[in-house]
C-alpha cells in the first residue's frame, strides 16, 4: 500500500532526498553570498569619514551612502515571497549575487556623492533578496526532507551574522590603512565570484514552479515596502540627529506607520495566494512571538553595537583599526557560542535558550555602565569575549521556532517576516542608543563617561525586556510533526476558520 501511494505522488516527489544529504554545497552556497551584504555594511559604516574627505562632501550628505542602502534593502525584503514563486529560488539567488557584485563594482567606480549614492542602493536591493532568501531556501529543502530539528542548520546558515560584523571593520580598518577607499567596495568581487561559483553546481537541476504564478500586487508593495522604507528612514534620522523631534525623523516614521497600518488592514493580505507578505502567519504563536524576539534580538545588539566603537574612539582615543581589534573578541565569543546555542535550541526548545541569552548579555553589557576612561582594555575585551557568547544565542532559538508551524511552502513569507522585523529592530536600537547619549550630554549635562554610561544602561534595559518577550517562545518540541500536517493546519488557519494556531 506504501508503495502505491508513491508511485501516485508527483515525479519529482521520489527523487527528493531524506536528512541531511546534499544539503552541504547549498548551505555552502547560501553563507558565500550571504556574508558578503552583511560585511559590505560594516565596512563600509567605517570608511564614512574617508569617503567624506575622499568627496569633499559633509557628513550629512555622506550618510546617505548608508541610508540609501538601507531604503533599498526594505524596499527588496518584501518582494522576495512573490520573485521566488514567479522566477524560482535558484534564478532570484543568482541574480542577487550578480546585483551585489555588480553593484559593488559600480560603487568602487563612483564619481561623487550621488553616483556612489545610487549604487550604494543597488547593493541596498541586493542585500534585501539575498538576506531572506539564504534562509528560505534552506529550509524548504529540509522541510521537503522532513527535518524538523533546525536548530543545528539555522546556527550554521547564521554564521554570516556572526562573521560579517568581525571581518567587516577589521578589513575596512585594514584596507583604509594600505589600500585606497575604492577597495572597501572591491572586496566583495571575489567572495561573489566564489560564491556563484559554488552556487551553480548547487543548484543544478529542475525547479519546479506553480502553473499559476501570481502577478505583483502593486498596491501591497507600495504599503509594505514604502511603510517600511519610511519607518527605517525616520529611525535613522533619530541616529544621525540625536534627536526624535525633527521633522525628518517624525513624518517619515508617521507615514510610514499608516502605510504599514494600511496594508495590514488591506483585504488582499488576508489571502496567502495573492499578498506580497503573508501576515496571516502571525496567527501562528511560533511565527508570532519569534519576530517580536528577533525585533529586541537586533534593538539589544545593535544598541551596543552602535556605542562601542564611539566608546573606543571618542572617550578612549582608539584608532579606527584599533576599535575594530578590539572588538573581535566579542565576534569569536558570538562564533563559538553559534553551533552550541542551535544544539541546544533543538534539545531543550528556543525558550530556554534565548531566555539565557538575553539575560547574559544584559549581565554582560552592564559592565560598560561603570567603565571609566581608565578601565583596562584586556579588562573589557574579556567582558566582551563573553557578551559574544551570549548575543551568539540570541538569534538562533528564534530563528528556528518560526519555521515550527509552517510548511515549506510558507518557509519564504515567515522568512520575511522575521527579517522585516529584526531589521528594524536594528534600527530601534540604535536609535534609542543614540537618543539616551545624546540626551545625557544636551539635557542631563552628563558629557564623556557619564553620557555612555547612561546609553549602555539602555542596552541593559533592551536586553532585559527581550527576556521577558522570549518566554512567549514555545517550548521544546514534544512529538515530530509531518510536513505535510502543518501545512494542512496552515491551510485550516486561514481567515474564516475559527481555528487558532498555538503552541
Amino acid at each position: 500500500m506504501d508503495t502505491d501511494t508513491r508511485a501516485t505522488a508527483p515525479a519529482a516527489k521520489p527523487a527528493q532526498p531524506t536528512g541531511m544529504a546534499g544539503l552541504g554545497l547549498l548551505m555552502t552556497a547560501v553563507i558565500l553570498g550571504g556574508i558578503m551584504p552583511v560585511m559590505d555594511s560594516t565596512i563600509v559604516s567605517i570608511g564614512l569619514h574617508t569617503l567624506m574627505d575622499a568627496f569633499g562632501t559633509t557628513a550629512s550628505t555622506i550618510q546617505w551612502v548608508t541610508t540609501s542602502y538601507l531604503l533599498a534593502l526594505a524596499v527588496a525584503v518584501p518582494v522576495v515571497g512573490w520573485a521566488q514563486l514567479r522566477f524560482g529560488s535558484r534564478r532570484l539567488w543568482l541574480f542577487g549575487l550578480i546585483a551585489f557584485i555588480s553593484g559593488s563594482v559600480l560603487c568602487s567606480l563612483a564619481w561623487g556623492p550621488g553616483s556612489l549614492i545610487a549604487f550604494r542602493a543597488i547593493q541596498g536591493f541586493a542585500a534585501g533578496i539575498l538576506m531572506p532568501l539564504m534562509q528560505t531556501m534552506a529550509v524548504q529543502q529540509a522541510k521537503l526532507r522532513g527535518i524538523e530539528e533546525l536548530g543545528g542548520m539555522v546556527a550554521t546558515l547564521s554564521l554570516p551574522i556572526a562573521a560579517g560584523p568581525i571581518l567587516g571593520p577589521v578589513l575596512g580598518g585594514l584596507v583604509l590603512n594600505w589600500l585606497s577607499w575604492h577597495w572597501l567596495f572591491l572586496v566583495n568581487v571575489p567572495i561573489g565570484i566564489a560564491a556563484i561559483a559554488v552556487a551553480i553546481p548547487a543548484f543544478r537541476g529542475e525547479e519546479p514552479l506553480p502553473e499559476r504564478r501570481p502577478g505583483l500586487d502593486v498596491v501591497g508593495l507600495v504599503s509594505v515596502s514604502g511603510g517600511l522604507a519610511l519607518l527605517l528612514w525616520g529611525l535613522t534620522n533619530i541616529a544621525r540627529e540625536g534627536g526624535a523631534t525633527h521633522s525628518d525623523v517624525v513624518l517619515p516614521l508617521i507615514a510610514g506607520a499608516c502605510l504599514l497600518a494600511f496594508f495590514v488592514w488591506w483585504p488582499r493580505t488576508r489571502d496567502p495566494q495573492r499578498t506580497l507578505v503573508d501576515v496571516t502567519l502571525l496567527r501562528f504563536r511560533s511565527v508570532a512571538s519569534a519576530s517580536g524576539t528577533l525585533f529586541l534580538c537586533g534593538a539589544a545588539m545593535y544598541a551596543a553595537q552602535f556605542l562601542l566603537p564611539l566608546y573606543w574612539q571618542e572617550l578612549r582615543g582608539q584608532s579606527v583599526l584599533r576599535a575594530a581589534l578590539l572588538l573581535v573578541p566579542q565576534g569569536v565569543g558570538s562564533l563559538l557560542s553559534r553551533t552550541v546555542a542551535g544544539r541546544l535550541s533543538d534539545r531543550l526548545g528556543g525558550r530556554v535558550v534565548s531566555l539565557v541569552g538575553f539575560l547574559l548579555t544584559a549581565a554582560t553589557t552592564l559592565p560598560f555602565c561603570f567603565a571609566t576612561a581608565t578601565t583596562s582594555n584586556l579588562v573589557l575585551s574579556g567582558v566582551l569575549l563573553l557578551r559574544g557568547l551570549a548575543i551568539g544565542a540570541l538569534l538562533i532559538p528564534a530563528m528556528t521556532v518560526a519555521y515550527r508551524d509552517v510548511d515549506a511552502a510558507s518557509a519564504a513569507h515567515a522568512s520575511i517576516l522575521t527579517r522585516m522585523t529584526q531589521q528594524v529592530g536594528t534600527c530601534v536600537g540604535t536609535a534609542v542608543a543614540a537618543v539616551v547619549l545624546e540626551s545625557a550630554v544636551a539635557t542631563h549635562h552628563l558629557g564623556g563617561v557619564a553620557g555612555f554610561h547612561w546609553a549602555f544602561g539602555a542596552a541593559v534595559a533592551i536586553s532585559l525586556l527581550g527576556a521577558v518577550v522570549s518566554l512567549w517562545l514555545p517550548g521544546k518540541i514534544m512529538a515530530s510533526h509531518d510536513a505535510a500536517d502543518n501545512g494542512e493546519t496552515l491551510r485550516q488557519s486561514a481567515p474564516g476558520s475559527d481555528q487558532t494556531p498555538t503552541q
